[in-house]
């Protein structure tokens, strides 16, 4: 891989346009996680979907099952995570309603 030669002044350009495409992605999160909330009312729409649908004891396609084991690990992180955020900005695990908490009830 050869070097890469860059004048002083194009670092500085360089670095600014970085700066503020940085600074316009942070911006642009300042309404909130709208696409977050659409995307998770899709993931519970279609998964509630196909699992009214599907029946019991079917098996699904290998390369299916491998996706759905890492959205529900990806999910579950996020979730742990969040419940995690919401857990500290209350005060800690005594102030925490369970009800609200408990998944598939």
């Amino acid at each position: 891989m050869a070097d890469i030669i860059l004048r002083e002044e194009q670092l500085t350009s360089l670095v600014s346009k970085v700066k503020n495409k940085t600074k316009i992605q942070e911006e642009s999160h300042d309404d909130g996680s709208y696409m977050a909330k659409q995307q998770l009312y899709m993931i519970a729409t279609m998964a509630y979907a196909m699992w009214e649908q599907m029946p019991d004891g079917e098996q699904l396609e290998d390369w299916m099952e491998s996706k759905i084991a890492q959205c529900s690990q990806s999910v579950t992180a996020v979730v742990q995570a969040y419940m995690y955020k919401d857990v500290t900005e209350k005060g800690g695990m005594d102030k925490l309603n369970y009800d609200e908490i408990i998944i598939g009830k």
